[in-house]
């Protein structure tokens, strides 16, 4: 919530908890290369830099870029100003000093290009660089592409074979932006392979693996055709059965949908919020779960740019994470700690609800995040019912006394029931860190559980559909502390979303929301 506009925090708001560090995005090997630095056979871009060429599309320099800074570190969801025009203060910046030349400005419908082509083009990677590799002369030159080159061949097989778009134009203009970008050399690299590609989808031939063999052969062959890593495939395969991994794969492939929350805090009711997507000409349906909520297809963007966050009348908020509230049940007067509270998310939906009494202790590592948070408290009219603490949880609890009416863990986790908003988590994620959030959530859940006073609630949530982050988790946590138990929550949320265990559970196939889970666990007295 960096303004509470920038998409930044409004799609990491409740996905970036998924983080269990600030590490970025992992190198591809070819991605060594500064975005800043000029590349073998580009024109100084010190030259360059304030040219303004309209041969060249913007919204295929745009995507460029972004998908260059997104493979070197960048923020997946760092794509939108308050103004919905760019990233950061100058997005025809970024494109002067990585490609060497600016394009015209991009228009709205450059800009739903430019999200539907970075966001597509992540998802299906994997997918892209199969048929790109396929079709090069030899592996090597896959191999030893440069960043670059590579980024603007993605963008051509995406826009060829998802978006459907007229196969010689985009041939031509991507060619076009290779050789302006590169060199002429790149430009006739583009134009073969792309040619290839059309060839083969004029004969229904693309060079797809078969889903035949053995189950290690299947799991890379269904890897590569739904584009995630071969690991999950493996994974869900084994706990969800094939054709449910398959269904939950064609899910995290899919267009994401947004929900918002009116802000009862400032006194915005969903009607308000209604009221105002009608006047903007937004479509939307109202939630079928949460008084509070709406959802939305498309149109995000109109709504950033008509100042409905920046006047904080509403959030960007998943039912699922709104369900998770539900499960906590706040009331009037109660005390409750949010233990990892950062970007704020649950934390200002749980203040929304205390109508003015009581108190959420908003506890995060992160000291800028929790900053941000105070200061969108203040905006949503919620900070009188909020403190913000700068603390590890673990050793928070350890040093001091308070014990509280409700804790919320929102733990860190895989993720993996969000990589439907977060494309580019599935590449981001690696099987060896399971082992380690296990015993990170463990940890939390020990320190977390201290502060919870006798006759107390304690909920635990995530945003991964994996059982070892949830179910077992809590298995583990009551072997090791058995003055909890669970406390079933039926109560609470609607009964297809509670688990024969008494859990609450978000399935993205069967929902159609974000996965999530959450057990509600009371402390004897």
């Amino acid at each position: 919530m960096a303004h509470v506009l920038s998409l930044r925090v409004l799609l990491s708001a409740e996905t970036n908890r998924s983080s269990f560090s600030s590490k970025s995005l992992k190198l591809d090997k070819r991605t060594k290369t500064s975005i800043s630095a000029p590349r073998k056979g580009n024109l100084n871009p010190s030259h360059k830099t304030q040219k303004v060429n309209l041969e060249i599309s913007p919204h295929r320099a745009v995507s460029a870029v972004r998908l260059m800074r997104i493979e070197m570190g960048g923020a997946f969801a760092d794509l939108l100003n308050e103004k919905g025009k760019g990233s950061g203060a100058n997005e025809m910046g970024y494109v002067g000093r990585t490609l060497g030349f600016r394009t015209r400005d991009l228009e709205d419908r450059d800009l739903r290009l430019v999200t539907d082509i970075v966001g597509g083009t992540i998802r299906w990677k994997r997918y892209l660089d199969h048929l790109i590799s396929s079709l090069c002369h030899d592996a090597n030159t896959f191999t030893r592409m440069e960043p670059l080159l590579l980024q603007i061949l993605r963008i051509g097989f995406y826009e060829i074979i998802k978006l459907d778009m007229p196969p010689y134009a985009v041939v031509d203009e991507n060619v076009r932006l290779a050789k302006v970008a590169l060199r002429h050399g790149a430009g006739n690299m583009v134009n073969a392979i792309l040619r290839k590609l059309v060839l083969h989808m004029e004969n229904s031939s693309l060079p797809l693996p078969k889903l035949e063999g053995d189950d290690r052969t299947q799991a890379r062959a269904l890897a590569t055709l739904h584009s995630h890593p071969v690991w999950m495939v493996r994974r869900w395969t084994k706990h969800l059965g094939q054709e449910e991994a398959i269904r939950l794969m064609m899910w995290n492939n899919s267009d994401p949908s947004f929900s918002l929350r009116a802000n009862s805090g400032k006194g915005v009711s969903r009607a308000d919020l209604v009221t105002k997507l009608d006047v903007l000409k937004v479509p939307y349906e109202l939630s079928f779960y949460l008084n509070d909520f709406v959802r939305m297809k498309t149109g995000l963007q109109m709504v950033i740019q008509a100042g409905l966050l920046k006047e904080g009348l509403c959030s960007v908020q998943d039912e699922s994470a709104g369900l998770v509230v539900s499960v906590v049940d706040p009331q009037v007067g109660e005390s409750i700690v949010d233990c990892c509270a950062a970007p704020g998310g649950k934390t200002l939906y749980m203040a929304s609800l205390l109508s003015g009494q009581g108190m959420v202790h908003a506890v995060d590592i992160n000291e800028g995040r929790l900053r941000i948070l105070k200061e969108t408290a203040k905006l949503h009219q919620v900070d009188g019912v909020i403190t913000t603490i700068h603390a590890d949880i673990r050793t928070f609890s350890d040093n001091n006394t308070m014990k509280c009416d409700k804790v919320l863990l929102d733990a860190p986790c895989s993720g993996l029931g969000v990589l439907s908003k977060r494309a580019d988590l599935r590449w981001n994620r690696k099987l060896e860190d399971m082992e380690q959030l296990k015993n990170l959530q463990d940890e939390l859940l020990d320190a977390a559980s201290l502060l919870v006073k006798p006759g107390g609630v304690l909920v635990y949530s995530t945003c991964s559909i994996d059982p070892e982050e949830n179910e077992e988790r809590i298995v583990a946590f009551l072997l090791r502390h058995p003055d909890f138990c669970i406390d079933p929550i039926g109560r609470y949320v609607p009964p297809d979303f509670v688990t024969e265990h008494g859990f609450y559970f978000s399935n993205p196939v069967k929902h159609f929301l974000d996965g999530a889970f959450a057990a509600r666990l009371s402390r004897a007295i």
